[in-house]
């Protein structure tokens, strides 16, 4: 009811649907009071006009999700309204060679990797005002994948050229301890790392020599030994399922995802899919994993129960490489870095809808924003 107020004023001028206690519901741009309070009532503008709304009649909100887009080739990064798929405001600019981008589960920063050797930093944007906010983080050499712990405490960077993990506390945002120890070349361009539900482990793609590392997040130090995928294979992206019981890699140069079992850190499944698979994301409910197949020009669907495809052939731009779910399961985002556009898949008929969205450069990381309240 009222409580849900300090958190609504952090999405002023941003487009949200409130659930009232008549069971109604109402969407529309959050107009912001003067000096930034709400004296009585929520203003919400839409085709029907600006309507006040009591803040003990809110039940709970949704924020419209916004995708982030990273331009390696022009050291941006795009936002775009997924309401009406178009691309809003100005490109928010960062550091050389955007690579991967992660938003924390508030919704409210995005971090993004600067992998140029002149950078090697991680941006941070307040995705309330798209603009990055305080001085580049220092992190080590080469930073491409990144991840955030569930609660939102901790950032995990892979440093694709010293062999490391970079730990960022968002508090702070200073990075904390010492650069962790991982295979050789963690490079994996944007989806190399994810973590577990529980937040308790991080799993890292080792692009240089076929394995996957496995960090213990609350020492922050290697666990086992590398987890081996094939001889000579090149893993690339890793997504792990909601209920944390399998980590699906995609392997670039074998066509293939790699399944792991991660209550033994042993291999579950491989999977044929389309021409060097490259970004992978996992459905909110867990049933579909989405791989994009950058050579195919496609979108592989894996049905997570069986592991079996249940569609090769989702044809999107060129060179796909990037891909994000939205929250609620029902379109995903694919980077097209072969022709500077974005794609939207309809999740239930796995068909594209609408022309590809133009206005990059060479899109690469994607990540959208998760919030309900």
């Amino acid at each position: 009811m009222s409580n849900l107020l300090p958190d609504l004023q952090k999405f002023q001028n941003r487009i949200v649907s409130l659930r009232l206690i008549s069971g109604d519901t109402i969407e529309g741009l959050l107009f912001p009071r003067p000096n930034n309070i709400f004296p009585g009532t929520v203003l919400i503008n839409n085709i029907n006009g600006t309507t006040e709304v009591a803040p003990d009649d809110i039940v709970s909100f949704t924020v419209i999700p916004f995708t982030y887009v990273t331009d390696s080739n022009f050291r941006l990064v795009s936002v775009i309204d997924t309401s009406t798929n178009t691309v809003i405001g100005s490109p928010i600019p960062v550091g050389e060679t955007p690579t991967g981008i992660a938003i924390t589960p508030n919704g409210l920063r995005a971090y993004v990797t600067n992998s140029d050797i002149i950078s090697n930093t991680v941006s941070v944007i307040n995705t309330s005002t798209n603009t990055v906010t305080g001085p580049p983080i220092p992190v080590g050499d080469g930073p491409v994948g990144i991840a955030i712990t569930p609660d939102g405490g901790r950032v995990y960077v892979t440093n694709a050229n010293a062999n490391t993990v970079s730990v960022i506390d968002t508090f702070t945002n200073t990075v904390i301890g010492s650069p962790i120890p991982v295979g050789t070349s963690p490079r994996s361009f944007l989806q190399g790392i994810a973590i577990t539900p529980d937040g308790s482990r991080a799993y890292v793609a080792n692009f240089g020599d076929s394995t996957v590392s496995v960090i213990d997040t609350f020492t922050n130090t290697v666990i086992g030994s590398p987890i081996p995928t094939r001889i000579g294979a090149e893993p690339l992206g890793i997504a792990i399922t909601p209920d944390g019981t399998r980590a699906y890699v995609t392997i670039s140069n074998s066509d293939i995802v790699f399944v792991i079992d991660t209550s033994t850190n042993k291999e579950f499944a491989l999977i044929t899919v389309g021409d060097n698979p490259f970004g992978i994301a996992i459905t909110p409910d867990g049933t579909r994993a989405y791989v994009t197949n950058e050579f195919s020009n496609t979108v592989s669907v894996i049905n997570t129960s069986t592991n079996d495809v249940i569609n090769n052939f989702i044809h999107v731009g060129l060179r796909p490489r990037g891909i994000a779910i939205t929250p609620d399961g029902t379109r995903a985002y694919v980077t097209n870095f072969g022709d500077s556009t974005v794609s939207v898949i309809n999740t239930s008929t796995n068909t594209v809808i609408g022309s590809p969205i133009s206005g990059f450069g060479e899109p690469l990381g994607i990540a959208i924003t998760p919030i309900t309240f």
